[in-house]
This record gives structure tokens, sequence and C-alpha cells, in this order.
């Protein structure tokens, strides 16, 4: 049996876009003949959909796409039964008369007759997802019967149940083992299974576990493109009966086609129509840009916005901020601001120059000066003897702020902003300053993961016999906000290594402080952390989305309450 994995950028809410995305793929593949086509979970209306579900209009315009899908294809097929059966994620109602309202199925349709569906059974209820908020789980497994050959779908999570991504979290059953009890002789997983660094080994293990298992060829497909802070990588791959990659998709839309008679032994040639491939390795780092690239390119255009604007200040965030934007937009639709105060060093002024002139990028130089001493001159009369302070460097970044978002709302221009992990956690960020912006591509760095990254890209350039595209004054110098005279970020926080290796643990690992000192962590230095951690958490539930790259990032995954005790460095103290 020939059959074509299509893992599609789906945009959430666009039924309309999507079906006839997925029509367009379904006549592209005529030439191959596939008996089956497989498209990502809910593919018909964008994953994660959310409280876009709450809403009956979404639920039946869903529905009233898929029949829509159903009249096409039979057109497409003639008469009954001819064409290829397609299988594709959508949102059904729960008709059991039970429980939650609506159901994560995929449908599997031929010639016009939806001839057989399956429910997803494992809802994840963790860091991003809240799947069991609106679904229902299935209640049983079915097998689908086409052309003599028995498939099993899984959908996304249901592979999972062997290693849940959540210490302590049990699921009651295992749908893949179901379906191999049900014999089936080729597993289908179509998936909505978004990035973070080192998720696609779990997810082909996963796999191959279950390849083994059963002795069955595994066929997973992917979603690709992004929504608000995740990225679906795509990367789609194809194990045969041994649990071997035998075929594996990139990160763009793509169709891999590939026989299931290829699967069953060995590695050989494969027959004709089909077309595997296999995708280059790729380091963290590289995957990483590639997700932070797509995260940024998907989160403007679906938000309708051709163009990006930024502030540069000579350092390496922005630099590796501005790097990313060039890459996901093209250097004739980024606009970087410089906007130097009477702190800003000429290294910095000058750095910036360069970078833009390497990145081909548009540098406008606004100075602040004038505006920081108006400020100050209409302050001055009730500060009077006050010192110049934390107030003061602040106020800088507010009006470095202001004429960013000004910048932005005269030319349409989405605004990026630029702090990292790090900065964001320990709240060295200023509220309606440099926090301001529309979406945060490093937010999920820690600041050693920021210098790691750009020392990568610049290596893979070098390699590639091209101009290092951030120079290295950048990445040597002392990181500095450049708010007060002589100041560098040591001056407020703890070394960066000592400091990340902390937050990786407490925000990533979610170990205590009492787990991370007994790992030889001063205790002084933990409980200053923790603490700078709990107090910041009002401003990062005012800041701009991050695009997720880490097991735990900011945002949605991460739920803390901003009044509440801050138990863990209360619990240090004598």
């Amino acid at each position: 049996m020939l059959v074509a994995l299509a893992q599609m950028n789906s945009v959430i809410g666009d039924f309309e876009g999507n079906r006839s995305r997925i029509l367009g793929i379904v006549r592209s593949l005529e030439p191959k003949a596939p008996d089956l086509i497989v498209f990502p979970e809910l593919a018909l209306c964008g994953y994660p959909p959310m409280d876009l579900l709450d809403q009956e209009a979404f639920v039946e315009d869903s529905l009233a796409a898929l029949r829509r899908l159903q009249q096409e294809l039979r057109a497409e097929g003639g008469q009954r039964g001819r064409g290829p059966a397609v299988a594709v994620g959508y949102v059904d109602r729960n008709r059991s008369g039970s429980g939650r309202p609506l159901v994560n199925a995929v449908a599997v349709i031929q010639g016009g007759e939806l001839v057989f569906s399956q429910e997803k059974t494992l809802l994840p209820t963790y860091d991003v997802f809240d799947e069991a908020r609106y679904f229902e789980p299935a209640r049983e497994r079915r097998v689908y019967e086409l052309g003599g050959i028995r498939i099993g779908f899984a959908i996304c999570e249901d592979i999972w149940w062997e290693a849940p991504p959540v210490p302590g979290l049990r699921y009651p059953l295992d749908p893949v083992k179901e379906l191999l009890d049900l014999g089936i002789d080729l597993l289908v997983v179509p998936s909505a299974s978004p990035f973070h660094s080192g998720k696609l080994a779990v997810r082909k293990r996963l796999a191959a576990n279950a390849a083994r298992e059963g002795g069955v060829p595994v066929l997973y497909c992917n979603t690709i493109g992004a929504n608000d802070s995740l990225v679906f990588d795509g990367r789609s791959f194809v194990l045969d009966a041994q649990g071997e990659v035998r075929a594996e998709a990139g990160w763009e839309e793509e169709v891999l086609v590939v026989e299931t008679a290829d699967l069953a032994g060995p590695g050989g040639s494969p027959q004709a129509g089909s077309d595997p491939k296999i995708a280059a390795a790729e380091d963290r780092w590289e995957e990483v840009e590639k997700a932070l690239v797509l995260g940024v390119r998907d989160y403007l255009g679906k938000c309708g916005f051709a163009s990006a604007v930024l502030g540069l200040s000579g350092g390496i965030d922005s630099a590796l901020v501005a790097v990313i934007a060039a890459k996901a937009l093209g250097p004739d639709k980024v606009t970087c601001l410089t906007m130097p105060s009477r702190f800003s060093s000429t290294g910095s002024i000058d750095d910036s120059v360069e970078l833009c002139r390497r990145l081909g990028l548009r540098l406008e130089t606004l100075p602040i000066e004038g505006p920081f001493s108006a400020y100050l001159d209409l302050l001055e009369p009730r500060f009077e003897g006050l010192p110049m302070g934390l107030t003061e460097e602040n106020l800088q970044a507010r009006i470095r702020g202001a004429i960013l978002m000004s910048w932005s709302n005269k030319f349409g221009s989405l605004l990026l902003t630029t702090g990292n992990k790090s900065e964001l956690a320990a709240g060295y960020c200023t509220l309606y300053g440099d926090m301001c912006g529309a979406l945060d591509p490093i937010g999920d760095l820690l600041k050693t993961e920021v210098y790691a990254l750009c020392r990568s890209m610049n290596a893979r350039a070098k390699a590639r016999g091209e101009v290092e595209p951030i120079p290295s004054p950048i990445i040597d110098k002392a990181p500095s906000a450049e708010l007060r005279p002589n100041q560098t970020d040591q001056d407020s926080l703890p070394p960066y290594e000592t400091l990340d290796a902390i937050l990786e643990r407490y925000i990533v690992g979610n170990r205590s402080a009492a787990e991370i000192i007994d790992e030889g962590f001063d205790p002084a230095l933990v409980e200053r952390v923790v603490t700078l951690v709990a107090r910041s958490e009002y401003k990062r539930r005012q800041a701009a989305p991050v695009i997720k790259v880490s097991p735990r990032a900011f945002g949605t995954g991460r739920r803390i309450p901003i009044a509440r005790t801050i138990h863990e460095a209360a619990r240090l103290r004598p």
C-alpha cells in the first residue's frame, strides 16, 4: 500500500484556507496514486484552538468545512469508493451522551464518504496543553482496514503512555498496546507535537518501541509551522517494523510517500511510487535557530504583519534577535533603531552599525538625550534632594519603549522585544520599557544559551565560507544595560553561568530550592535567585509571548500566582 504523510501548516480558525490546502495536496498527489493520505492532528482547524472550542460557531464552521471537504473529495474521486483514503484531523461533537462536549478525532474520507473515525484517547493536561478542558477521551480503539491492511490510528499523545512527560503522571491505559492487541499491520500517528530541544529523539524512541513491540511499521505525521509561542517542527518520519528510520521530512511543508511493503523487512531499494527522504542531522543549536526563525516568520504572517522593528543596544541579545528576524522575514523587512543616551558607549553604537551592515538591515539613530533631559526637568522639583538611581535608569528604557511603539504604530511593523530568559526570570528588565513588544523571540533562552547560539551561528557561517553574522566584539564584551556609568549586568545579578544553572534547575527542572542547595549551590545565592524569580512574576504576566524552545517556558506552560508567599526562600531562613 502506498501511503503519503502530508505535514502541513494549518492556520487556527482558517477553515477555508486549511480545507483548500488539504484538497490541493490531495490533487498534487494524483500522479503517484497513493492509497492513503495522512494529515496531522486537527489539521482542519489548526492546533491548539484553545477556548475557540467554547464558541458554537467555531465548532459548526469546523464541521461544515469537513462536509465540504467530503463533497470535494467525492467530486475528485468520481464514483463511490474511488480515489485515495484521506485521513484528516478535525473537531467533532461527543455523541456518546455524557462527558465533555467535543472530541479530538481523525476522520478517514474515501469517495466523499466518511468511512472511519478514531477519537484521541490520552488528553494532555500539563505544560502548554489543556485538552481535557474541552475534549472527551475515546472510549474504544478501533481498526481501519484498507486493501486488506489493518491500520490503527494513535493521535499524538496516544503514543506517550510509556513515558509521561510529567513526573508522577500515569495514564489509565495504553492505546498503542490495545491497537497492537487488535492485530494491526500498520500504526499511523497524526500529531501536533510542539518543538522543544531534544524532543524529536523522544518521539522516535517511543515510536520505535511501538514498532518493535508489535512488529509493525509506524508512520508519524506531524504539523509544521508556529502558532503563538508554539513551534511545530514537522520532521515527520517513517519507521520500519524493526523501528529503524526509513524516511524523514524537514522543517517545511512536505509530503513523504512510502510503500508499506518496503517496511516489513530490512531496508532495501524502494518500490515504484515511493519517495523516501532522510533529513540531514542537526545539532541542538541548529534546530533551535530553525525553531526561532520559523516562530518569528509564522507569528508575523499569521497575525497579518509584513515587517518588524526592534531596538539595537549593541549587546548580544538584540543582535541575536536582529539575525533571527532577518532570516525569518528578509533584511528588507526589518528595521533597527539605535537610541543612544549619555551613558551609551561609542563601541556599542559602532557595533550596532557593523551588525546592520553585515545583515543588510536598515538602521535608524534616534538619540534620547532630549526627551530624557525633559523628563528629568519635569520631575526635578518633585524629586529634589533624592539621588539618581533605578528610577532614572528605568526612565531611559521607557523612553526607548515609547519610541519603538510609536515606530510600530506609524509604520505597521510588529515590535520584537529582546529579553532573554535569565532577565525575565530575575526581573532584570523594565516593564513598559525594554519589555515593550508583541513577541519575544529569545525569551526561552537563558543568557548562556544566547551566547552558545550566537557562537554556533557564527561558526556555521564561517564553515560555509560566509561572513559571521554577529561581530565578535558584541560576543566578547561584558553585558551591560548602559543605563548608568560603567554599568555591567553582574553589578545586579550573579554571574550568568551560576545564575543560569540555578534557573535551569528551578524553572525548567521544577526542583525545590532545598534540592538545588543539596547539589552544592550556595544557600544564600539560591535564596536570592528564587526570591528574584518570585518577585518578578507580575512582570512576566505582562510580558510579550516567548517562542518556546525548552521543556518549560514562561507563559501558558508555567502558571504561578502573583500574590503569594515566597515560601521557597522563607523555608531557607533559620
